[in-house]
């Protein structure tokens, strides 16, 4: 089918989403039940377990990183440049760009998004629209994490006879930090590895690449 073609790369990412996030709530649970049973506690079916704070935790930890990386990589290349890199601007393109080059306002084509032809606040949210999408689902995975990581450790402690802390309490503690940094900086080194690496390597037919015979230098070409 058309629109299968049209859209394979969407679908086959869905898929392994879906796939992967599956799986994750299975060895989760699995693991998760054989440390209730250490504790002397009642297993949890799958159901229990994908809504319970353990689950969210884990998936919004991971979440907010990806969407943080992909944040910052969105921001960061409006106005750095890397030579040699597919992922990067021409140096000396800097910056938002002009309005002709853009194709909004009266540059704007017959085929371009309403928004794209509109003036003022509905023009910059659009042209932002990307960055803006990213953050807010950024900010509200943090908030996520926060929330179930909170009850999630409360509920240990409370397990361990320990009094519960506050929401301030734990996105200030150690532990809160250790788990967002360590997703932030195997993040930030993926992105620091596409970005340096597709400099010097390649891989054919791939537009995240540059074409196999095009110099390290150049610029902002894809293959």
């Amino acid at each position: 089918m058309r629109w299968i073609r049209e859209n394979a790369l969407s679908l086959t990412f869905m898929t392994l989403f879906v796939l992967a996030l599956a799986g994750q709530a299975v060895a989760g649970m699995l693991e998760f039940n054989d440390q209730q049973l250490v504790n002397g506690l009642q297993p949890v079916s799958l159901l229990a377990y994908v809504t319970s704070s353990p689950f969210a935790v884990d998936v919004s930890e991971n979440w907010q990183s990806e969407y943080l990386q992909f944040l910052l990589f969105i921001m960061l290349t409006v106005w750095l440049v890397q030579k040699g890199s597919p992922e990067s601007k021409q140096p000396g393109e800097e910056g938002p760009g002009s309005d002709e080059e853009q194709l909004v306002g009266p540059y704007a084509k017959p085929r371009s998004p309403a928004w794209a032809k509109s003036t003022g606040l509905r023009l910059h949210l659009f042209g932002n629209s990307l960055g803006l999408t990213m953050g807010t689902v950024f900010v509200l995975s943090w908030l996520a994490q926060s929330v179930s990581g909170l009850a999630a450790g409360n509920a240990e402690r409370l397990t361990d006879l320990r009094d519960p802390i506050s929401w301030g309490a734990y996105i200030t503690s150690p532990e809160f930090w250790n788990r967002s940094l360590q997703n932030w900086q195997s993040e930030l080194l993926a992105v620091l590895s596409m970005v340096a690496l597709s400099i010097y390597l390649r891989q054919r037919g791939s537009p995240e690449s540059k074409p196999v015979g095009a110099p390290h230098s150049e610029t902002g070409t894809e293959g």
